[in-house]
């Protein structure tokens, strides 16, 4: 399920950003599904036209998933959960045609969104403030929080200290990175 609604999720992020435009996904079943569905021409596309598709994917992605396990459940004749781990194949998956557009899609992302230039620019400034936010908290532990630094003291204190950074905000990560690191910015 998780899967299934960060896929939808990214689709609706990358349309959102127009680092995917309908126009790359003309041709792509899935795609044509979404369309065939509201009966808009791509030109029509708005931010309602998104919305509408993404929650229409996401409840035809589960409803998919649903009916697909109970069939492969019935099919199995399985009457405990033990009969059912022992069985070869996974019971909870959608139907062949669905996978396959599943993976369709999951493939378009990864070549159109996760690997577009723009969001591995994204990628590498996160990664610099995230080191740079653990490098410093690591060599002066007194301008953490107190309660942070009560723990500096334990054998987990770089756990903790990765807890911390991976709890924070985008907004209070780059607050903290500023505040740290640029020396007009007061704290």
């Amino acid at each position: 399920a998780d899967e299934l609604a960060y896929t939808a999720h990214d689709l609706d992020d990358g349309l959102r950003s127009e680092l995917i435009t309908p126009p790359q996904l003309a041709g792509m079943p899935i795609w044509e599904m979404l369309l065939e569905k509201f009966r808009f021409h791509e030109s029509e596309f708005d931010e309602l036209y998104r919305h509408l598709l993404i929650r229409y994917l996401i409840d035809t992605m589960v409803t998919d998933l649903l009916d697909s396990t109970n069939q492969r459940l019935q099919a199995s004749n399985a009457t405990s959960a033990k009969e059912l781990q022992l069985l070869s194949n996974n019971m909870v998956a959608l139907s062949d045609k669905t996978a396959e557009m599943f993976s369709e899609l999951k493939s378009f992302l990864y070549q159109n969104f996760y690997n577009h230039y723009q969001v591995t620019r994204m990628q590498v400034k996160a990664d610099h403030i995230l080191s740079d936010l653990f490098e410093i908290y690591t060599r002066h532990p007194e301008i953490l929080p107190l309660h942070i630094q009560s723990l500096a003291d334990t054998s987990h204190y770089y756990r903790t200290l990765c807890d911390y950074i991976a709890g924070m905000t985008d907004r209070f990560a780059l607050q903290e990175h500023n505040k740290l690191f640029n020396p007009y910015t007061h704290t």
